[in-house]
This record gives structure tokens, sequence and C-alpha cells, in this order.
């Protein structure tokens, strides 16, 4: 064996991934993957944020196990509005007998299900909307940032009401009114980021190659706004919550006897003064995921920021 190999040492994975020259797209990917992660691990109130919406997704997945009792039935004879630590129940009853715990955890599911919904509906909708309106310009440009600012006229909550009104109550109603009403901003952002890169060298290579104006903008010009409304998305998903919940006070979003976070609030609000723990405990769940989430938010836009990467 010669002495240059000898003296050769095999790289790490972290310095395979550090690496400055990497060999191939995947190399360059994970390197990228591995820069931001260790720039968002170095934020402890993030990764705080990361471990409680992790959190709540064990306990929807696992609300069936974890709940001690049934979430809908409850014992109306010797269990109505005990306090929290009676007979069993940790954190008391309601008016109907019914585990508040138990409800809780079931209601992480639907809490979560309004979030995943209403991103998936209304993050690609202003990602495209403010794609296409900043690379086309002109008249296009005009008329769909028109449109935004309209639905951006009226406070979310409104809107998402009027439209739960003319559509009915009903959670499944709640989570499209409030995607409906949650797009322009993704849409504000993406036309930005647009306007941003539409005249770079890139996209002009791109042109001169006979992609089309449709591949240009699918293929590589909303890519590169991924990164932003992602951050946005997150920030966003606690004003969603409390959207949700706004509807289910006022008995426009998850009917009884389903255990939504903001409707059991309006139950329990009959009985503040003296069964304090009624109100109280969903009003806490929604504290600390709406907190999770923002603390998330934080530490995405401080890990995905361009200019953070840097330091």
């Amino acid at each position: 064996m010669s002495q240059s190999s000898l003296q050769t040492t095999p790289m790490t994975r972290r310095q395979w991934l550090m690496s400055d020259r990497p060999q191939s797209r995947l190399q360059a990917r994970l390197g990228r993957a591995y820069m931001t992660w260790q720039r968002f691990s170095a934020n402890k109130l993030a990764v705080a944020g990361l471990c409680i919406i992790f959190l709540l997704i064990l306990i929807a997945v696992f609300a069936d196990v974890l709940a001690p009792h049934s979430p809908v039935i409850g014992n109306l004879g010797g269990a109505r509005l005990l306090p929290p630590g009676s007979e069993g129940y940790l954190l008391g009853t309601d008016d109907q007998g019914r585990d508040i715990l138990s409800r809780l955890l079931h209601g992480s599911r639907l809490t979560l299900l309004v979030i995943v919904l209403v991103a998936i509906i209304a993050a690609p909708i202003g990602l495209l909307v403010g794609a296409i309106s900043g690379y086309a310009g002109g008249w296009v440009d005009a008329v769909l940032m028109r449109i935004t600012d309209i639905f951006l006229a009226f406070p979310k909550l409104v809107l998402a009401l009027a439209f739960v009104a003319a559509m009915g109550p009903g959670i499944e109603n709640a989570i499209l009114a409030i995607a409906i009403t949650s797009w322009p901003p993704y849409a504000r952002i993406a036309r930005a980021e647009t306007l941003s890169v539409r005249n770079s060298d890139y996209i002009a290579a791109v042109r001169l190659m006979g992609a089309s104006p449709f591949r240009v903008v699918l293929r590589h010009v909303m890519p590169m706004c991924v990164s932003s409304l992602i951050v946005r998305v997150t920030l966003d998903m606690a004003g969603i919550i409390l959207t949700a919940a706004g509807l289910g006070f006022l008995g426009l979003g998850a009917q009884p006897p389903l255990p939504e976070w903001g409707a059991m609030i309006a139950s329990g609000r009959r009985f503040i003064l003296d069964q304090w723990w009624v109100a109280t405990m969903p009003g806490i769940a929604i504290l600390i995921v709406s907190l999770g989430f923002n603390l998330l938010g934080d530490g995405l836009r401080d890990a995905l920021d361009p200019r953070e990467s840097g330091q």
C-alpha cells in the first residue's frame, strides 16, 4: 500500500454534508438541509415549539388509547361539573358529566384536521395566484392583486363568518371558509418572491431553452417561493386555530357532541365563575398549541432566511 493512501483519512458524515464542493445533487440537498437544521436546532424556543407540535400529533394519533373516558358520553347522574382530580377525572367534568381530558385529547384531532386541510387548500392557491401575477405582470397582475386586496380588506374572522353563514354550520364548511379567507397573504408573498427572480439570469436561461411560461412558473418560479411560504403558513397556524375556535364558540364550526375546543369554551362560559375549569382547560390547550406554532414559525423563519446563512 502506498504512503499517500496511508495518509488519506476517510471523510466523516458531517464533513460530507458540509462540503463546499458537493459531488451530486443529493449531496447538495442533504447538505443544505443539514445546515438548515443546524440553524434551527440552535434556537431552543423553536425546538420547544417543534416538540409541542410533535406532541399534538402524537396525541391526535393515539387519542383513543390515551383518553380514559368517552369524549361524547357523560355521567349526568354522578359526575356533573366535578372539579379537577375528583373521582378519577384529572381535569374535571363539564355540565354533561363528560371527562374534559378525554374531550381535549379527541379535540386535538379536529384541531389538527383544520390546520392540515386549510394549509393544503389555501397555500397552493395563494402560491399559484401570486406566482402567476408576479410573472405575467400587466393586466393579469392588476386583476389578481385587486381580487386579493378585496379579500384582505375584510378581517379574516368576519369574512369566515359570512361564508359559514351562507354555507351553513359544520366543520367541513368552517374549514372551507377559513381556507377561502387565508390564501391572500400567501399570494402577496409569492408575488414578491416572483418579482425578485422574474428577471434573473437563471429564469432568462430557462426561457432561452424554450420553456413555456407555464413550465417556467410551475417548475422554476414556484419552488423559489416555497421556503417563504412555509414560514408564513406556520406562523398563520395560530390564527387558523383561533379562527376555528371562534367559529366553534359561535356555534358555526363543529357541532355537538364533537369535542371542538372553541365549542367547549362556549359551553363552559356559563360556569366560568364557579366551575372555572370547564372553559379554562380548552382555553389553555388553544394557548399552548398556538404558542407552539408561533415558536416553530419564528425558528423556521430564522433557519430558512438566506440572510441568516452567513452568520
